[in-house]
């Protein structure tokens, strides 16, 4: 597929790939969830303090299901103050869409249940989520892009901006811890 400097998708292009159905979702959910766990697993692991990563894994979860849980009520909120109450989702459905937000937490979240079971410390965990994290960011951006109809060139810049998130929290993890 050729780039197309300076403009948009391709007309006409089948989006390809998971992100097929609704590709602005997953990207705004994942990379949410995504940026969420990691500025969470990098503000729980403070240096010097006991290691807890069992409730650091609880507090990642939990905070994403919240975080998405207010997200989708937000949306039913606000279509409420537009006078628009009859259109898009219920309540319960628009706060089950945000699904992909907690989907996002859970590589965290297992790698700190690991170091909670044993097989590595929670430092290990923390930085290796991070790290995964961002590589992540970089794959949905990327993916997100491809399947906006945009070339290879065009879908790394997008997934390396996305991947530029995860490289500031991990800064500002070195910087503050």
């Amino acid at each position: 597929m050729p780039e197309h400097a300076g403009r948009g998708p391709t007309r006409g292009v089948t989006p390809k790939g998971i992100l097929r159905r609704r590709p602005e979702g997953w990207l705004f959910k994942g990379i949410y969830g995504l940026v969420l766990a990691s500025a969470l697993v990098a503000a729980l692991d403070v240096p010097g303090e006991e290691a807890n990563p069992g409730q650091d894994a609880l507090w990642v979860l939990l905070t994403a299901l919240t975080s998405g849980a207010a997200h989708g009520y937000a949306h039913v909120i606000a279509r409420r103050a537009s006078g628009d109450a009859t259109a898009g989702p219920g309540r319960v459905r628009a706060v089950l869409a945000e699904w992909p937000l907690a989907a996002a937490v859970l590589p965290t979240v297992a790698m700190l249940l690991a170091a909670e079971a044993g097989w590595w410390a929670e430092e290990t965990a923390a930085d290796t989520a991070l790290v995964f994290n961002t590589v992540l960011l970089f794959a949905l951006g990327t993916s997100a892009a491809r399947a906006a109809g945009l070339g290879r060139l065009s879908s790394c810049r997008a997934g390396l901006l996305d991947m530029l998130l995860g490289l500031v929290v991990i800064a500002a993890d070195a910087l503050i811890g």
